[in-house]
């Protein structure tokens, strides 16, 4: 579930376009050297490193 997103104004409007918003659920499909595929709002997105790093998650 999603907690909070940190970052610039900018960085949290391009992640609420790709669906992470507080209150939805994002699974981790694959991880590679930091990178992730997740799913979120039944979409699979590719996101970096440092992006992912900006989604704080509460475990259920």
């Amino acid at each position: 579930m999603i907690h909070r997103i940190s970052g610039r104004d900018d960085t949290k409007r391009f992640l609420k376009n790709l669906g992470f918003v507080e209150g939805s659920s994002v699974t981790v499909i694959n991880r590679m050297e930091g990178n992730m595929i997740v799913s979120v709002m039944d979409s699979r997105i590719a996101i970096g490193k440092n992006m992912a790093n900006k989604i704080m998650v509460e475990r259920n």
